[in-house]
């Protein structure tokens, strides 16, 4: 996991951790096990190892999660 997050440095990201906290930021740095990111001039400091998705995000307010209609049709 630390290798991708590595390659997304200076990328927006939204994330979701065990225990299902979502979060959105800049990818700063990550050292040690610890993610680093960078939201509205607030840093967040992440466990590497509680990460459980990582999405590439663009500007828009959608944050990380489903749409629940998406398969609400494939019974």
């Amino acid at each position: 996991m630390e290798e991708l997050l590595l390659g997304l440095i200076g990328n927006k990201i939204d994330i979701v951790c065990t225990g299902g906290a979502n979060i959105r930021g800049e990818v700063i740095k990550i050292a040690g096990g610890v993610l680093q990111l960078k939201d509205n001039d607030q840093h967040c400091y992440i466990s590497v190892d509680k990460i459980v998705v990582v999405w590439e995000t663009s500007d828009d307010a959608h944050r990380a999660g489903f749409v629940p209609t998406a398969f609400a049709n494939s019974k």
